[in-house]
């Protein structure tokens, strides 16, 4: 199943991208870098998939910082939601796949 769009391409929200970097300390371009990283992790959060589907991810930035995000897709474009630090739980499930 095919979930990211080619090209690759981002609509961010200014209330949400200032949020992220605010609450979790990750930056607009940091959040892309998972995209572009090997080994992401992407399952659909089918419980708050009631209006759009939403999809939970697990990645790397270049600097090695594993992030946790929820994401969609609109107009062709991944749309974040939030993004942060994984948790142990989180960081346990990544190792593992």
């Amino acid at each position: 199943m095919k979930i990211i769009p080619e090209p690759l391409s981002f609509d961010w929200d200014s209330g949400n991208s200032s949020k992220n970097l605010i609450k979790h300390q990750v930056t607009n371009q940091e959040a892309e870098e998972v995209f572009i990283n090997e080994h992401l992790i992407i399952i659909e959060d089918i419980s708050h998939s009631k209006n759009e589907k939403r999809y939970n991810g697990f990645g790397k930035t270049k600097q090695s910082r594993l992030l946790f995000l929820t994401f969609t897709i609109r107009n062709n474009k991944i749309r974040i939601i939030s993004i942060r630090d994984m948790d142990k739980k989180e960081k346990k499930i990544y190792e593992k796949t």
